[in-house]
């Protein structure tokens, strides 16, 4: 038996004025995944969250969200979601504990101090959870925004653009959480216009421009819509990422595997084939 689709997307238009910004978009999100989707500035991504979050009511078309109707169920989807905006919502004046506890009340659930030290635990952020929003860096402050984001357990999160604005290192911190997320169970819609963020995270990529989805697929599926590489045998140079990582250290938490460091401090260049 297959299971459902955890968001579902069939033909949905939204125009403002005499503006199309959305042209029959169609996917599928399956559950427990993280899906991407991909496009340039002003290419529909966020219109199309704010719909699937119902802030927002498409002109034609359908979508559910955890088997809702987002049109005709708009409560028991919010129910069933979290929205992370671009820009982390976090009140500054108030401790990143005390971020997480007023949410925590404001859902009406039972023990919010709690609640509070288990996600600060969680996004390794106890050490600094006494400390003012405003003293954080963009990493932690977005990784407190996620962190808000989850309380109640939602099964489903949207994430438009969660790296817009942040430092290389910030970026992979909060590429982290993303992927304890999903490892987690949490179904993950993202947003993104960096190619190297969907494929980083994404189990399935789906490209939108000009309003609608011109390819969706797994990263491996549309590395074959181009002609296979010319195989040969070069020295691969270290990358930009590889300088960085080894020069600001592993924060123990990433996936990516670097380099063999050489005493000296730089970076030993492999041989690979291509």
């Amino acid at each position: 038996m297959i299971a459902e689709p955890a968001i579902q997307v069939r033909g949905i238009e939204k125009s403002f004025k005499d503006v199309q910004v959305l042209r029959g978009v169609d996917f599928d999100v399956k559950a427990g995944s993280i899906f991407a989707l991909l496009g340039s500035n002003g290419a529909g991504k966020t219109t199309l969250v704010r719909i699937l979050s119902t802030l927002l009511k498409a002109d034609a078309g359908t979508a559910t969200v955890h088997h809702f109707d987002v049109a005709a169920k708009p409560g028991d989807v919010r129910e069933s979601i979290s929205l992370t905006g671009q820009f982390a919502a976090v009140d500054e004046v108030l401790s990143g504990r005390e971020n997480l506890v007023l949410i925590a009340k404001l859902r009406h659930l039972k023990d919010p101090g709690a609640i509070a030290d288990d996600l600060l635990a969680r996004f390794s952020l106890t050490e600094a959870g006494s400390r003012k929003a405003a003293t954080y860096s963009g990493g932690m402050r977005r990784r407190l925004d996620i962190a808000m984001s989850l309380i109640g357990n939602p099964p489903i999160i949207f994430l438009d653009e969660p790296t817009t604005g942040l430092d290389p290192q910030a970026r992979i911190e909060v590429w982290q959480t993303i992927k304890k997320l999903a490892d987690s169970g949490t179904t993950v819609l993202l947003t993104t216009q960096y190619l190297e963020e969907a494929e980083q995270l994404a189990d399935r990529i789906a490209i939108l421009h000009k309003g609608t989805i011109i390819q969706n697929g797994t990263l491996t599926e549309l590395k074959q819509l181009l002609p296979p590489a010319k195989v040969e045998y070069v020295e691969k140079q270290p990358s930009l990422e590889d300088v960085f990582l080894a020069l600001v250290g592993d924060t123990g938490e990433t996936d990516t595997t670097a380099n063999d460091d050489r005493p000296d401090g730089t970076v030993a260049p492999r041989k690979e084939s291509r």
